[in-house]
């Protein structure tokens, strides 16, 4: 028997509610553990967080890499950071040559970064598949790139159900801005009132709430199976 269903239609963030995004997994076993902390320092105002936003914003990626090396002082971008080693005879700082391995790890996460997509949450699949069984409309919002939701929907074949999906990077605005989700009510055509929206991050999923949607926030599948059915 098909379960009740509070809503007809339910839109989903990406990154921590469908998908396990873990961007350090492309690098483990290629960079030392020390260039990763340094690429991945939160504390670093331009480092991998600050432009992994700006990415979701649409900056392409070579200009998340040329200006990565602006701000850390590495001219002539990458060629300059593929020349130096530890016997260049210019002989480098230790930082400019730590920023120069960070801006190479920067590189090679880009190249491999569909690996960062490692599988989908716990019981997501099976949530996805009851709903769209139930005959509700499943759609996604997410502030990510083109890239990684093409390749999760690629990867990932319980995706599927999703009928479209609003991404950051296309739109060049991310959530909570509510413009993005005016933005996603009108290309889905749902009725706010009857529509949950499911994100992680309290802010995301309080703006949603502004929007005339349902904002619920994600903790588990288990958690969230009794919030969208009777």
């Amino acid at each position: 028997m098909v379960a009740s269903t509070r809503y007809s239609d339910v839109i989903f963030d990406f990154c921590d509610v469908l998908v396990d995004w873990e961007p350090r997994v492309p690098l483990v076993g290629q960079v030392p553990d020390s260039v990763m902390d340094r690429l991945f320092d939160r504390d670093d105002p331009y480092g991998f967080w600050h432009y992994d936003e700006l990415s979701d914003l649409g900056w392409s990626e070579e200009r998340v890499l040329r200006d990565y090396a602006a701000q850390h002082g590495l001219p002539n971008f990458l060629d300059f950071a593929d020349s130096l080693s530890a016997s260049s005879p210019a002989s480098p700082s230790d930082v400019v040559k730590a920023d120069a391995a960070a801006l190479r790890a920067f590189r090679l996460y880009f190249e491999r970064q569909r690996m960062a997509l490692v599988g989908m949450l716990p019981g997501m699949p099976e949530l996805l598949h009851d709903l769209d069984a139930a005959g509700v409309r499943c759609w996604g919002l997410t502030n990510f790139t083109v890239k990684y939701v093409d390749a999760a929907r690629e990867l990932f074949p319980a995706l599927g159900v999703l009928k479209d999906v609003v991404v950051s990077s296309a739109e060049r605005i991310h959530k909570p801005d509510p413009e993005i989700f005016r933005r996603a009510i009108a290309r889905f055509g749902v009725e706010p009132a009857r529509t949950a929206f499911v994100d992680d991050k309290p802010w995301n999923a309080e703006a949603g709430t502004a929007a005339g949607l349902t904002g619920i926030r994600f903790t588990d599948a288990a958690s969230l199976r009794p919030q969208l059915f009777v």
